[in-house]
């Protein structure tokens, strides 16, 4: 079965895309390829159980096992050892990208405390966007009494388009809820 969020970008999204922007097919127009979910441990990555724990909390989010990240280089004054554990990383494509995008707009980003929106500096030049996340027990899918701290989470949503203001449109059309921008 398709994901609901897949269809409506496909009937309602990309015709409407295609004709703010002139394409010539729809299939012209911005595409989300993949969302990339990162968790940095720093100075805890070297306690299993912490590990273990923040694997469980990422793998309840997203649905998917997440990889576990090492460090390339050891620097002294980061406190860190080449190949010991950095964080988790998640990559969602697909059909549970779509539900993941879902979720995060209509249920996890209401939940944040005192939300006044995203910011729409956020893209690249290639019009990824990127932004963080401070708790993650925003998700209904982690159980808040098995938390032993607080972390926070990185999303990038990679986004395939020709400018990155095509991208913010296309966030925008999915409902995200970007802070409005004031000139004075």
């Amino acid at each position: 079965m398709q994901p609901r969020l897949k269809e409506i970008i496909l009937k309602e999204i990309n015709p409407t895309l295609k004709e703010m922007f002139g394409y010539k097919s729809q299939y012209m127009g911005p595409k989300i390829e993949k969302i990339v979910l990162n968790m940095g441990l720093g100075l805890d990555g070297n306690d299993a159980k912490i590990v273990k724990s923040c694997e469980e909390d990422l793998a309840s989010i997203t649905g998917q096992k997440p990889v576990i990240t090492k460090f390339k280089k050891s620097i002294a004054n980061f406190k860190t050892r080449k190949n010991t554990n950095s964080g988790l990383k998640v990559t969602l494509r697909k059909n549970k990208m779509y539900e993941f995008i879902d979720r995060l707009v209509n249920i996890a980003l209401p939940r944040i405390k005192d939300f006044r929106g995203l910011n729409p500096d956020g893209f690249d030049k290639f019009g990824n966007y990127t932004f963080g996340i401070k708790e993650q027990i925003i998700f209904p899918e982690v159980n808040f009494d098995k938390i032993d701290k607080v972390r926070g989470l990185d999303i990038t949503i990679v986004i395939k388009t020709m400018d990155k203001n095509h991208a913010y449109e296309l966030l925008k059309k999915l409902n995200f809820p970007f802070k409005e921008t004031r000139s004075n």
